[in-house]
Order: C-alpha cells, then structure tokens, then sequence
C-alpha cells in the first residue's frame, strides 16, 4: 500500500497535465464555459448513477455538503473558468501558465496562515527555484507582447489562483474527510452552478459535436474530472496542503513534453533545463518540513 500511495503524486501530475491537452482539443468546438458546464453535466450524471449502483458507505450532512459545494464553487470554477476565460479572451496560453505558476507559492503562504502548517526555510528555497524552472518551461511561448494580455484577464488569472489555492486549503481544512463519491458530486455541483450562469450570461451555447470534440470532453470528464480529482483530494487528505501545491510545479514540464509528442511542439534547451530544475525543486520541497503546528490550549 505505501508502494501506491508513493505512486499516487506521480500519477496525479501525468492525469492533471493531459488536462491543458484535452482542453486544447476541444477548445474549437465550444465556448469555454458551455465546455465546462457540458463537462460537468457528465460527470454528476455518472457520479449519481455510481453512487445509485453502490451506495456510499455513509451519508453525508447538510454541512459536509455546503463545505464540499464551496471547494467545487474555488477549484472547478473559479480556478478553471478563470483560466479558460482569459484564454479564451486573448491570452496567450503560455502567460496564462506562468500567471497560474505562482499557485504553489500563493497555497503555501496561505497553509502557513490558515492551516498553521510550519514551513522551514528549505521549503520556500525549493519554491523559489520551482518558480524559475516554470518560467522557464514556459518563457519560450510566453508572447508578452501579444495584445491578449489586458488588466482583465490578467486579473481573472490572478483570481483563479487564489480559487484553486483556497479551495486546496479549504479542503484541507473543512472536507477533508467526507465520503469520497458524494464529496466529488457536490463539488461539481457547486461548479456546475457557477459555470452555468456564467454561460447563460455571456456565451450563446453552441457546440460542434465532432469526433474530436467527444473524444476531448470524454477524456476529461473520465480521466480530469473524475482520475485526478479524485487523487487530488487524497493527497490533500494524506499530507501538508503546502507539499500538495508544490507538485503543481512538474504539471508545464509534463504538459510541454506531451504536446512534443500529440502536436509536434518543439522542446527547447532552455525547457529541458527548466524541466529539469523544476524536478529538483519539488524534491527539494518534498524533504523540507510542512507540518501542522502543535495545538495551543
């Protein structure tokens, strides 16, 4: 069993990577938000035929059910909507990344803060240099000069990370131990909500029901949505949310090494370089102390 659990970062990066791969696939077949609302559709719909199938081992209360409505209303969308939004509205892809690369670091701030976890001095050492290795992973297709880049959607970038870095946190804190299944039908409840009004209000919900773009929403309802959501919150529950975000570092290195081979990008030097420092610098934060601080009377 530790063989797996050690297995489960790993696995969690590669699923939660091929997402930016998914999400491009699709992207020329719907809005973003109709895409996400789509998604989300789908996955309640099988969550509630699983759990009709197998009952959950327990119930779970109005409270477990407001907690778990609120992570999926910060991660799913907010964080997930932001960012399709400011693409979707001119900003580079890559920019985007960058903007969301400062995840880690806002979590791990916030855990300090919120969760009282005790960071010692290698850990923000390693954050530091994860930070450079994205950038440069990224640096190469940035296209700062692109006319995308605006206060607007800069500013909805900024607001999906604290999404994504407070629903981690929030997890932690008031959901992290409610019944798996009914936690994660919840959460795209709460996502579904967000998203469908956002789609009512600003897209005319068109879609191209292509090959591709079945395939695309397929793969991230059963392998996104459901795969690494679910590694997701076990890993919240298993460790130090700070340690959690700090995986999210290796998600560009994994994503450039996938489009190399699904689109035919190119891997620069100066990418691998950054692959290969953003690699050491999650092992690095991996061996530096996060842990809860001791309870006070």
């Amino acid at each position: 069993m530790s063989l797996l659990l050690r297995a489960v970062p790993v696995v969690f990066v590669l699923l939660w990577s091929t997402g930016f791969i998914g999400s491009r696939m699709g992207a020329p077949y719907a809005e973003p938000m109709t895409f996400l609302v789509l998604r989300y559709v789908a996955v309640l719909a099988i969550l509630a035929v699983s759990m009709i199938i197998v009952r959950p081992r327990r119930g779970m209360t109005m409270r477990e059910r407001g907690h778990a409505v609120v992570v999926g209303v910060l991660i799913h969308g907010i964080y997930l909507g932001g960012v399709f939004w400011s693409i979707d509205n001119g900003m580079p892809a890559g920019v985007a990344a960058l903007i969301v690369g400062l995840q880690p670091l806002v979590t791990a701030l916030f855990a300090g803060m919120i969760l009282g976890e005790r960071i010692d001095a290698r850990y923000w050492i390693g954050m530091a240099v994860g930070l450079v290795g994205v950038g440069l992973v990224l640096g190469p297709k940035a296209g700062m000069a692109d006319a995308g880049i605006r206060p607007e959607t800069v500013g909805t970038c900024l607001l999906a990370v604290l999404g994504i870095s407070f629903g981690t946190i929030y997890q932690k804190r008031f959901a992290q131990h409610m019944e798996m299944r009914g936690g994660v039908f919840y959460q795209y409840a709460g996502a579904f909500i967000v998203t469908a009004v956002a789609a009512l209000l600003t897209e005319n919900g068109e879609v191209q029901w292509t090959g591709e773009f079945v395939f695309a929403l397929s793969w991230l309802v059963f392998v996104l949505s459901l795969g690494a959501i679910s590694l997701l919150m076990l890993l919240i529950r298993k460790g130090a949310v700070s340690g959690v975000a700090g995986l999210f570092y290796l998600v560009p290195a994994a994503t450039a090494v996938e489009g190399y081979f699904l689109f035919d990008e190119a891997l620069t030097p100066v990418q691998i370089v950054g692959m290969l420092i953003a690699i050491g610098a999650v092992a690095l934060v991996s061996r530096a102390s996060t842990r809860p601080r001791a309870e006070t009377a």
